[in-house]
């Protein structure tokens, strides 16, 4: 997170800037802000949310940082194995979770696809070899087809010329 505060740039992770002007420009670091408790929403300025009405200039808006999982998101965080059922599934998880289950969701259904891919290629090859052994190929199957409708087209127009 990036915030200034008067001639102090905050960079996140406790990292803050002298940055004003004629201000040497000096870092200095600064203890994280504790996690709140587990189970409990996140904010993303650190604090709880305020009712307060409108805030003042300089201040962060407060923004939860956990969000409700559909069923899908649900059959995807199992599927990849973050939970085992259903109900381990907590009602409010970060999104992190989410992108994270998504992630190894995608590059599951990959390897699936390309596990399939290499099983088609290798029945297309056993297919294509047994039509060699019985001497069919696509030239010969094109030229039976044509000259089936050239019989065709010649008994239609016999049958038009009577």
């Amino acid at each position: 997170m990036l915030r200034a505060v008067g001639s102090l740039l905050r960079l996140g992770r406790g990292l803050t800037v002298r940055c004003g002007p004629g201000a040497p420009l000096e870092a200095t670091r600064r203890p994280a802000p504790a996690l709140p408790p587990r189970g409990l929403p996140c904010y993303s300025s650190g604090g709880a949310p305020s009712n307060s009405g409108p805030q003042g200039h300089g201040e962060i808006h407060r923004v939860p940082t956990q969000r409700r999982p559909s069923q899908f998101d649900k059959k995807i965080l199992l599927w990849t194995g973050r939970f085992k059922s259903m109900e381990e599934i907590p009602p409010r998880i970060p999104p992190e979770m989410i992108d994270t289950a998504r992630n190894k969701a995608r590059v599951k259904a990959c390897y699936i696809m390309i596990g399939l891919t290499i099983i088609a290629c290798f029945a297309v090859i056993v297919s294509a070899k047994r039509a060699v052994e019985r001497h069919e190929s696509l030239t010969s199957w094109n030229l039976a087809k044509k000259a089936k409708w050239r019989e065709e087209a010649a008994l239609a127009a016999q049958a038009k010329a009577k």
